[in-house]
C-alpha cells in the first residue's frame, strides 16, 4: 500500500513540478519510518497546532535537525491536491522571509511536508496575548516590512507570480529574533504570466478575506494585497479580524476605515501603538486603509506597499538614532491625540506614490 501511495503521490508532484518547469531532489523525499520516529508516531503530545490545510508536529530527524512536519487531518482528494501544490509552489522559493521546506513523505495516502522548525510560535500569538503590553512598535512595524518583502517576491519577484490567497497573523511565524517566516501555501496559486488572474472557488480566512474576490470568485494579486492591509489593521490596534465586530456591526476593516474617514483614528489604536509610535502610525494607517480598498483596482501593488513600509521604517529608524528634538515631538503621537497636521486627512484621496516609495499626500485635505 506504501508503494501505491508513493506512486502515486509521487507522479501526481512530479507532473505538477514537470508543468512548472522545476526540479525536485530525490533527497528531499524521506522514508514514513523517519518521521514517525522523529514525532514518535505523530504523538499528540508532539502537536504544534493546525489550521484549514492540516495539522503540524515537532519532530527531531535522525540528523538531530529539529523540523515541523505537516500531515492532512482530513483524507480528501482537495487535501491531496493542496498538499501536492504546496510542495510544487514551495519548493521553488527561496526568501529568508518565507518558510523552508526540508523534505516531503510521499509514502502515505495525503504526503506529509517536512519544514524547518520555527521556534517562537505566530504573530497572532505574539499580539493576542492577555497582557496589556505586546510586541513593541518597533517590531511590529519590522514585522509588516518583512511580511510585505515576503508577499511582493511572491508577486513579482519569481518566475511565474505566486498568490498565497491565505494570508494571516497565525501564517505569518516568528523566529527567536522575532524575524517574520510566512507559511501555509495549501491554498496558493500560481498565475500564468499573461494573466492578470483566476476564477477559483473562494477559499481564505473570513476577517481577512478580499471582499471583491468574495462577490466575484476571481482571485488576483490584489487579494494578498487586502489580506496584508487587515495585517496592518491588527498590527495597529491588536483587534482580531476573525472576530471583531464594531458597535454598529461593522468588521474591523470597515470600521479602522471608517474611523479614519470621521478623524477618530485614535479611538482604535493600541493604547501601547499610540505611546511607543510617531507621525508613521498614521502614514501606515493610510497605507492600511488603501490596501482594504473594496476595488482591487484601486489597491496599491504589494511591490508599492513595500517600498513605502521601507521608507516609512528607514525614517524612523533614523529619527530614533537621535534624541527627539522640541521641532520634532508635534510628529509623535500624544497619549490619545494625534498630530494635529493629520487630523484633517482625506483617505480617500490619498495615494501611494510607486517612484518614491511614499505616500502622496499632495491630494490631502487640508481644510
Amino acid at each position: 500500500m506504501r508503494l501505491w501511495f508513493f506512486n502515486r503521490n509521487r507522479g501526481q508532484l512530479l507532473q505538477k513540478l514537470v508543468c512548472q518547469m522545476a526540479d525536485i531532489a530525490e533527497r528531499m523525499i524521506l522514508p514514513l519510518e523517519e518521521l514517525e520516529k522523529a514525532t514518535n508516531n505523530f504523538d499528540k503530545a508532539r502537536e504544534l497546532g493546525g489550521g484549514g490545510h492540516g495539522m503540524v508536529y515537532k519532530g527531531i530527524l535522525s540528523s538531530l535537525h529539529v523540523v515541523a512536519i505537516k500531515k492532512s487531518k482530513i483524507v480528501v482528494q482537495r487535501e491531496i491536491d493542496e498538499f501536492i501544490n504546496e510542495v510544487a509552489i514551495v519548493s521553488q522559493i527561496n526568501h529568508k522571509n518565507i518558510v523552508r521546506l526540508l523534505g516531503c513523505c510521499l509514502e502515505t495516502d495525503v504526503p506529509l511536508l517536512v519544514y524547518e522548525f520555527i521556534s517562537n510560535g505566530t504573530l497572532y500569538d505574539h499580539l493576542h496575548v492577555q497582557a496589556l503590553v505586546s510586541l513593541s512598535w518597533r517590531h511590529r512595524l519590522r514585522i509588516a516590512v518583512e511580511t510585505a518583502r515576503a508577499l511582493a517576491y511572491l508577486h513579482s519577484l519569481v518566475s511565474m507570480p505566486i498568490i498565497h490567497r491565505d494570508v494571516k497573523s497565525p501564517n505569518i511565524l516568528l523566529d527567536d529574533n522575532l524575524t517574520v517566516k510566512l507559511s501555509d501555501f495549501g491554498a496558493s496559486r500560481y498565475v500564468p504570466v499573461d494573466q492578470s488572474g483566476l476564477d477559483t472557488t473562494v477559499q481564505g480566512t473570513f476577517g481577512y478575506l478580499d471582499p471583491m474576490y468574495h462577490s466575484t470568485g476571481y482571485l488576483t494579486e490584489k487579494s494578498d494585497v487586502y489580506s496584508f492591509g487587515v495585517i496592518l489593521i491588527e498590527l495597529l490596534t491588536r483587534k482580531k479580524p476573525v472576530s471583531y465586530r464594531s458597535p454598529q456591526g461593522h468588521g474591523l476593516a470597515y470600521h479602522f476605515v471608517n474611523l479614519i474617514l470621521e478623524r477618530n483614528l485614535a479611538d482604535i489604536l493600541d493604547p501601547q501603538v499610540v505611546k511607543e509610535g510617531g507621525g508613521e502610525v498614521v502614514d501606515i494607517s493610510l497605507l492600511a486603509a488603501m490596501c482594504v480598498k473594496f476595488e482591487s483596482k484601486d489597491r496599491p501593488t504589494m511591490r508599492q506597499v513595500e517600498m513605502t513600509l521601507e521608507s516609512i521604517h528607514a525614517a524612523k529608524e533614523y529619527s530614533s538614532s537621535d534624541n527627539v528634538t522640541d521641532e520634532s515631538e508635534e510628529y509623535y503621537i500624544q497619549a490619545n491625540e494625534l498630530p494635529v497636521r493629520w487630523k484633517s486627512v482625506d483617505v480617500q484621496h490619498a495615494r501611494v506614490d510607486g517612484s518614491r516609495g511614499g505616500i502622496d499626500v499632495g491630494n490631502l485635505d487640508t481644510a
